[in-house]
């Protein structure tokens, strides 16, 4: 045990004599640095052999080592300065975290307090807990008033009252595609002085048709909402706009939730809107505004897989568990059917105040950078359009039919797909590329051409992905893939992506 003792001490004492030295060396050398004494020594050593002109090199090397200490300091204030702002905008999140759980806690508390005076009020009655839910329903709803006796979808009823008689329209549309484009970018500039590139108008245009998911993206006031409003404006139907709050936190605060204590349902705007589409056969709008203010996925994650389903028949939500005989037409079973002529339109701000739109999001939707103001152009007056979404929608699957991306293009994506597997471990998934077939066709439909629709899918659906990466780990591998990209599509081509990898390039 004694040896072990000697051996132990030794160690240890090699270990720690390490960081003790470590930490004097760090406090000899700023001692060293900032020793005025010595300077001064120094300057005592070499004054009466310094000539005018050396005088003038000492004055100037000294001025040097101060601005170089005092650049120093200054990187260590910002460094801490940068740390300190960091550090404070995470402890106000917890706080809002804590108080968002604080306020549910509350809510539970209140719960429970409805549910004990229900339950006195069914003592009063005389009825048991323990009997049948039919005779609780039937109680409370003989307590309902307002005349509204038994109704828990006051808004969602009307609609029905409203769409008693309602017949779909046809209204004989003729236009193409590109006609289209032309049309909507006329009546945004004509009517609401909105000025938006044709070339914009493709990639919108393009993105309804691959998606039911948009997400419009860029830095303020370079008219990301109001694209989608003038899209609503355009068709006649004003866009619903769906403010996101940072307290969002599950789909209820999109679609409304069923009040235990009142037996009625709280419908939000989005719910109206949805419920009023799925008589029609007009193309309706969603705007969720700032929709990353509050994490998507906490939200939007069930419409999300919903919307993913080749099968439209299966676009079902579950609004309330069971059915009441005074509930809305078209909820059967508490389940409401996901419109197919409905689009959701997410802007997204990336600051401090925002959160990361992450890939399970980005995957599924088809963002668009608007990062640039429109250049104002002279309009010929257009009015608003009644346009069938069948009509529409048939557009665009013949559009998909007859565009289908070439087999060399498509030999050359592939060829690009494992280049990019093997330097920088990302892979395109079959979800990305059966997007990008839907994509690529409509926009050359639009008027496009067809690389530089795969250009821009492949800069925003799969280059974005490299920001997840260490940048100084790739960087040396930016310029290669430029090359690669030249020497596959032509110099002249995939302005896209190669304007992307060198403001990456820049990042580091």
């Amino acid at each position: 045990m004694e040896t072990f003792t000697r051996f132990l001490y030794e160690f240890l004492s090699q270990f720690f004599s390490g960081i003790y030295t470590i930490f004097k060396g760090i406090w000899d050398g700023i001692s060293q640095i900032f020793s005025i004494g010595t300077y001064q020594k120094i300057l005592e050593n070499y004054k009466d052999d310094l000539s005018m002109p050396e005088w003038i090199l000492v004055v100037l090397a000294i001025g040097i080592i101060v601005i170089l200490i005092g650049l120093v300091i200054f990187l260590i204030y910002l460094l801490l300065r940068k740390y300190l702002r960091f550090r404070k905008a995470a402890i106000e999140q917890d706080e809002l975290l804590e108080e968002v759980a604080n306020l549910n806690g509350k809510i539970a508390s209140l719960m429970k307090e409805k549910d004990e005076i229900l339950a006195m009020k069914v003592s009063q009655l005389g009825l048991k807990p323990g009997e049948s839910a039919e005779i609780e329903t039937n109680a409370t709803e003989t307590e309902a008033d307002d005349g509204n006796t038994g109704i828990r979808f006051a808004k969602l009823n009307t609609i029905d009252e409203e769409y008693q008689n309602y017949k779909i329209k046809n209204y004989g549309n003729t236009f193409t595609l590109p006609e289209l484009c032309e049309t909507f970018r006329n009546f945004a500039a004509s009517k609401l002085k909105l000025y938006y590139s044709i070339d914009m108008m493709r990639l919108f245009i393009s993105a309804l048709a691959s998606t039911k998911l948009v997400i419009l993206q860029g830095i303020s006031g370079t008219g990301k909402t109001s694209l989608a409003y003038a899209w609503g404006k355009f068709l006649k139907h004003d866009s619903c706009v769906a403010s996101v709050q940072p307290s969002w936190r599950d789909r209820t605060e999109l679609f409304g939730y069923f009040n235990e204590f009142t037996k009625k349902f709280n419908e939000t705007d989005v719910l109206k809107e949805m419920y009023m589409a799925g008589y029609t056969d007009d193309i309706y709008t969603v705007i969720l505004d700032e929709m990353n203010i509050s994490r998507v996925e906490y939200y939007f994650a069930e419409m999300l897989s919903i919307l993913e389903m080749p099968n439209k028949d299966e676009w079902v939500i579950e609004l309330v568990p069971n059915s009441w005989k005074s509930d809305p037409k078209n909820i059967i079973g508490g389940k409401l059917k996901i419109p197919a002529n409905m689009w959701y339109i997410g802007t997204i701000n990336n600051d401090d105040s925002t959160f990361m739109v992450t890939d399970k999001v980005y995957d599924r939707a088809m963002p668009i950078d608007i990062n640039d103001k429109g250049k104002a152009f002279t309009p010929i007056d257009t009015e608003a359009m009644d346009i069938n979404y069948t009509y529409l929608d048939n557009l665009f699957s013949t559009a998909m039919q007859e565009n289908q991306i070439s087999q060399d293009t498509l030999d050359k994506i592939e060829k690009m797909d494992d280049y990019v597997i093997k330097h920088f471990r990302i892979a395109f998934g079959n979800r990305i590329v059966s997007h990008m077939k839907k994509f690529v066709p409509v926009f050359v439909a639009c008027g496009g051409d067809e690389v530089a629709g795969v250009d821009y899918f492949i800069a925003k659906k799969i280059l974005r992905k490299f920001e997840q990466l260490n940048i100084s780990y790739i960087r040396d591998e930016l310029d290669p893939y430029i090359e690669f990209l030249d020497s596959t599509f032509g110099k002249d081509k995939m302005k896209e992506c190669k304007e992307y990898l060198l403001r990456l390039k820049k990042l580091t």
